[in-house]
């Protein structure tokens, strides 16, 4: 089972990509962690990257295709994954689509998380960061139990450059622009499904289940 998570940054596929792959025993595979991981250790990929997603950009195709083609070749990938994160653009899903035909293979689904504009930016603008263990926080939903302060290292949390509120505007128009279009590929290709992302978590998870059913 191959499944593709789709949607606007913050619209909560992370975190439903995440339950998939618990639940359905396969590998949550997501371009964002693997890019944090790179700039964590400083590697010379990982300030690239990080030029293009403090501004809010999009990271170029060849960095991503790089790692994320090398990643599904794994052995634990075999039966099957869950991209969150990628392809983000048109020419990535043809490159995707084209690496999978060549092994044979083919996505199933393409799960489309839906959630308006303004959710999302109330959503992001509240997120805080552990800088040091990797942790995530949400102020309203998902707080530390001392405020500002890592639950799991005690570390100062953080605001990312990447959820303040103009820098998700940002990432929005971007994902209009580029990645939006994604939505009618995969649904000329018959595997697109589309969730409403404003439901809690937990109702979202019950609907993405029915249609992996």
């Amino acid at each position: 089972m191959k499944i593709i998570m789709l949607g606007a940054p913050g619209a909560g596929k992370g975190t439903q990509a995440k339950m998939i792959a618990e639940e359905y025993h396969i590998p949550h595979v997501s371009t964002g962690d693997m890019f944090r991981m790179n700039i964590k250790n400083g590697t010379e990929l990982g300030m690239e990257a990080k030029e293009y997603m403090d501004q809010g950009l999009l990271v170029p195709d060849e960095l991503t295709v790089r790692i994320l083609l090398d990643r599904v070749k794994k052995e634990d990938c075999k039966d099957g994954y869950v991209l969150d994160g990628f392809p983000r653009t048109i020419p990535q899903a043809e490159v995707l689509e084209e690496a999978l035909n060549k092994l044979g293979d083919q996505i199933d689904y393409a799960i489309n998380v839906e959630v308006p504009d303004e959710n999302i930016i109330r959503r992001m603008s509240g997120r805080r960061a552990c800088l040091s263990c990797g942790a995530t926080y949400h102020i309203e939903h998902v707080p530390p139990k001392k405020e500002g302060i890592c639950d799991d290292c005690g570390e100062t949390l953080v605001l990312r450059d990447d959820d303040k509120p103009e820098t998700v505007e940002k990432r929005l128009r971007v994902y209009q622009e580029q990645t939006q279009p994604l939505i009618d590929f995969y649904a000329a290709k018959g595997v697109l499904c589309n969730v409403d992302g404003t439901q809690e978590m937990q109702d979202v998870f019950k609907a993405i289940k029915e249609i992996l059913k």
